[in-house]
């Protein structure tokens, strides 16, 4: 394989992942545990999180409103997303410094 080949390669393989990664960000996943679900994308990020009322008082759930169980639901859906948005901050910070600069596809 000559040089040119090896390139045109590494080309068709960075947009495969491009792709990939973008279809990913568009896909939903949801785990259920109990009286809870939390939704990430197919890249791992935090989306939201639905609170059945026996979550907050599993001895009389209908005493729970739903306007508390929604705020609830956004509070704990905001400090997941800031806490998650940080994460990713710091370890593209730390990637770039390993790299110099360099963007490597699939380490941020």
């Amino acid at each position: 394989m000559n040089m040119m080949q090896m390139m045109q390669k590494a080309q068709t393989i960075q947009k495969k992942l491009q792709q990939t990664q973008e279809e990913l960000a568009q896909t939903e996943y949801t785990a259920e545990t109990g009286h809870v679900i939390a939704t990430c994308d197919g890249q791992g990020k935090f989306k939201a999180i639905k609170l059945a009322k026996e979550a907050i008082n599993p001895e009389n759930p209908e005493s729970v409103d739903d306007d508390t169980l929604e705020m609830l639901e956004d509070v704990i859906t905001t400090a997941i997303k800031q806490a998650s948005e940080k994460a990713s901050k710091e370890m593209e910070a730390k990637m770039k410094a390993i790299t110099g600069g360099i963007s490597i596809p699939g380490l941020f």
